[in-house]
C-alpha cells in the first residue's frame, strides 16, 4: 500500500488528468445511449462516427482540463470557485468539438451529443470531487478524540469549520456552531448546525459531551473575549482562539488556531497614543536601539519602523537573535508589509565597550537613543552581580555619556518595577541606571528619560511559555510561592507606551506605565491549565518551590497617585521628581568600580551603594 501511496502522490496530476478523460469517454457513452433510447434506435453509422472520432475530443477536453488546471486542485477543498472552473473546462471543450462537427460536416455524428454529453461530463467530474471530498472528510474526523464546538456562525466560523475538519493538526470533531444572532439558531453552515446562543453553551456542552471550544468571532472586542474565555474555564473547556490573516483576497482569510495567550485573560483595552506627536521625533530620524535582538528591543523596532526613520540602527551582542530580527524585517519587505524607506543597520557591539559605543556614535549619528541592552533575570544577577554592573550600570553610563557627548538630542532608558525598594542585584543596577538619567538631567544638549513597567507577557524567559511547556510535558507546574503576585504587560503595549514616553521626555524624567491590576501567579498557573480542558492538581500539579534569590512576594505599586503625576496618555505617569547631584552618582560609580576591580561580589554590599542615599 505504500509503493501505491507513493506512486499516487508522484503522478498526482497525470493520474488526475486519466480519471477525467475517463469520465469524457462515458459522458459521450452515456449521451449516445440516450439519444438514441438506450439502443432501441439504430444509429450504426453514428455509433462507428463517435467511437472514430472519440481521441479527438478526449484530446480537446484534455487540453481544456490542463488549460484550467484542473489536474493541480486539490479534491479535498472542492469549493464553489472550483466548480466554476470545472464547469469553464467542461463547456468549453465541447462547445469547441461542436464546433468542429458543424464546420467539417460529420453527417454521420449526432450533433446533439457533444450537448447531451457536457451535461453529464460536468455531473460526473463534480460527482466524483463531491463524493471525494466527503470520503475524505469522514475518515479525517471518524478517528478524532476531541468534541468540539465553534463559537460564531459566521464567514470567520465558516473559515474555521474548514480548517479544522480538514488538517490533521486538530485532534476534535465540530459537533456544531453556537452564535449570539437568534436567528441563525437551528439553520445550517457548511453542514453543521448552529445549536444555540452563548447562554446556552453550558447546556450544549453537556448534552454533547463537548470538551474542546474554538472562539472564531473577528472583530469581539477584548472584554468580550474575556468573558468568553472565562465562561469555557469555568467549563473545563480546551479553550482555542482562530486567528485570520488576509492575503491578496480580503474575501479569503486564512485561518490558523493558537492557544489562549495571557493577554486574552487580562482582556485590557486598545491603547490611545498620539502618533503624531510620536512621529514627531521619529519621522525621519537616526534612531538607535541597543539590545535590539531582546524582548522589548525587537518590538520597539517594529514599532518604530511603522514612523519611517531615516535610518535605524540595531546594536547587540547576542549576534543570534540581532540575525533572526535582520531576516524578520527583510522577510516583511520582500513581501510588502514593511516599508523599505528606512536604512537598517545590524551592529554586533556591547555597551560595555565605550569605544565601538563612540565609533557607532561617529558613524551613523543616531539623534534618538532607545536603551533596552541589559542583563534582566533575576536570579541569574544573582549569581553573577558584577556582570550585572558591567552590563547594565556602566554599559548604561557608556551610552549616555556617548549621546550627550555626539549631541543626540534624545535618550530613553527602559527600567523595571524591579528597581522600586529593590530586593535584589538586577533591581538595584536598574535602579542605579535611573540615577545616571538623574544626575545627567541638565546636560544642555540631550533630553533624558527612562521608562518603568513591570513583568512583560512573552519575553525572554516569561513565565507563560514555562508554565505551557510543563503542561505539554504533562507537568507538574512549578510556582515559586501560592500568594506571589506580579504586574504583567504585553509586548507591543509595552513597547508603544515607552515610545510615547519618550515624546514626553523633557528633563530626566522617570515614567511610569500603568501595569492595571496584579495577577496571582497561581491562579494564571491554573487559569493556563483549565483552558487546556485539564483540572490543576489532579490532571497537572501545581508544584511550590519557594521563592528564588532576590525575589519579592509582592511587587511594588507601581502608580501611587500621591507621588505620580498624570501625563496627556492615561497609562503614562511620571514619577515624583528627585533630585541627585553627578558627585554623588560619581562616589557611587567608584565604589561599584572598586567591587569589579577586586572582584567582590558582595550582593548586599552593592544594593547598599546604590540604595543608600538615594530616593527609591
Amino acid at each position: 500500500m505504500d509503493r501505491v501511496y507513493k506512486f499516487m502522490s508522484r503522478h498526482r496530476e497525470l493520474i488526475m488528468a486519466v480519471i477525467d478523460s475517463a469520465l469524457v469517454l462515458l459522458a459521450y457513452l452515456a449521451a449516445y445511449y440516450l439519444r438514441t433510447d438506450f439502443g432501441r434506435l439504430s444509429y450504426e453509422m453514428a455509433w462507428t462516427s463517435l467511437i472514430r472520432n472519440m481521441p479527438w475530443v478526449i484530446l480537446i477536453n484534455l487540453g481544456t482540463i490542463l488549460a484550467f488546471r484542473l489536474n493541480r486542485s486539490l479534491w479535498m477543498y472542492v469549493s464553489i470557485d472550483e466548480a466554476l472552473r470545472v464547469a469553464l473546462a467542461v463547456f468549453t471543450g465541447n462547445f469547441i468539438w461542436f464546433l468542429l462537427v458543424l464546420i467539417f460536416h460529420f453527417t454521420e455524428y449526432i450533433r446533439s451529443i457533444p450537448i447531451i454529453a457536457a451535461m453529464f461530463q460536468l455531473l460526473f467530474m463534480l460527482g466524483l470531487r463531491i463524493l471525494y471530498r466527503i470520503v475524505r472528510r469522514n475518515d479525517a474526523i471518524t478517528n478524532r478524540n476531541h468534541r468540539a464546538l465553534i463559537l460564531g456562525a459566521g464567514t470567520a466560523g465558516a473559515t474555521a469549520l474548514r480548517e479544522i475538519t480538514y488538517s490533521n493538526r486538530y485532534d476534535a470533531k465540530v459537533v456544531g456552531f453556537l452564535d449570539n444572532n437568534p436567528v441563525k439558531v437551528k439553520k445550517v453552515l457548511n453542514g453543521v448546525q448552529v445549536l444555540g446562543t452563548d447562554a446556552d453553551m453550558e447546556r450544549i456542552v453537556r448534552e454533547y459531551n463537548v470538551d474542546t471550544v474554538f472562539i472564531a468571532i473577528k472583530n469581539i472586542s477584548r472584554s468580550d473575549l474575556k468573558a468568553l474565555i472565562e465562561k469555557c474555564r469555568d467549563l473545563h473547556l480546551r479553550t482555542r482562539i482562530v486567528s485570520f490573516e488576509m492575503h491578496a483576497d480580503p474575501n479569503k482569510p486564512e485561518a490558523s488556531v493558537r492557544n489562549v495567550s495571557m493577554d486574552d485573560l487580562l482582556g485590557r483595552g486598545e491603547l490611545s497614543l498620539n502618533n503624531g506627536q510620536i512621529g514627531s521625533y521619529l519621522t525621519g530620524k537616526n534612531i538607535m536601539v541597543t539590545g535590539a535582538g531582546g524582548s522589548i528591543g525587537s518590538e520597539l523596532v517594529r514599532q518604530i519602523m511603522e514612523f519611517t526613520p531615516k535610518r535605524l540602527i540595531l546594536v547587540d551582542i547576542y549576534e543570534n537573535t540581532m540575525y533572526e530580527l535582520q531576516q524578520e524585517i527583510n522577510i516583511a519587505r520582500r513581501s510588502g508589509k514593511d516599508q523599505k524607506e528606512t536604512e537598517i543597520i545590524c551592529l554586533i557591539g556591547s555597551v560595555r565597550d565605550r569605544k565601538r559605543i563612540d565609533q557607532i556614535f561617529d558613524t551613523y549619528h543616531p539623534q534618538v537613543v532607545f536603551h533596552a541592552a541589559a542583563h534582566k533575570h533575576v536570579p541569574l544577577v544573582e549569581d553573577s552581580p558584577l556582570e550585572a554592573i558591567k552590563n547594565n550600570i556602566f554599559g548604561t553610563k557608556n551610552v549616555i555619556e556617548s549621546a550627550i557627548a555626539h549631541k543626540a538630542e534624545k535618550f530613553v532608558l527602559i527600567s523595571t518595577d524591579k528597581a522600586v525598594r529593590t530586593t535584589n542585584v538586577m533591581g538595584a543596577t536598574k535602579r542605579m541606571c535611573e540615577l545616571l538619567v538623574e544626575a545627567n538631567r541638565n546636560n544642555g544638549v540631550t533630553k533624558l528619560c527612562a521608562v518603568r513597567f513591570g513583568n512583560v507577557l512573552g519575553s525572554h524567559g516569561s513565565v507563560i511559555p514555562l508554565f505551557e511547556k510543563q503542561i505539554e510535558s504533562g507537568g507538574p507546574v512549578t510556582v515559586t510561592d501560592p500568594n506571589i503576585i506580579r504586574y504583567f504587560m504585553t509586548i507591543p503595549e509595552a513597547a508603544q507606551l515607552v515610545l510615547q514616553a519618550g515624546a514626553f521626555a523633557q528633563t530626566g524624567e522617570i515614567f511610569i506605565l500603568d501595569m492595571g491590576k496584579p495577577v496571582k501567579i497561581a491562579d494564571l498557573a491554573k487559569n493556563l491549565i483549565q483552558l487546556s480542558g485539564l483540572v490543576p492538581d489532579v490532571d497537572i500539579e501545581i508544584r511550590y518551590t519557594g521563592l528564588r534569590p532576590g525575589e519579592k512576594l509582592y511587587e511594588e505599586l507601581l502608580v501611587d497617585p500621591k507621588t505620580c503625576t498624570r501625563t496627556a496618555n492615561n497609562l503614562i505617569f511620571v514619577a515624583e521628581p528627585e533630585t541627585i547631584s553627578k558627585e554623588t552618582v560619581e562616589g557611587k560609580l567608584k565604589r561599584l568600580a572598586e567591587l569589579v576591580e577586586s572582584q567582590t561580589a558582595d550582593n548586599k554590599k552593592i544594593i547598599e551603594i546604590i540604595t543608600t542615599d538615594a530616593a527609591s
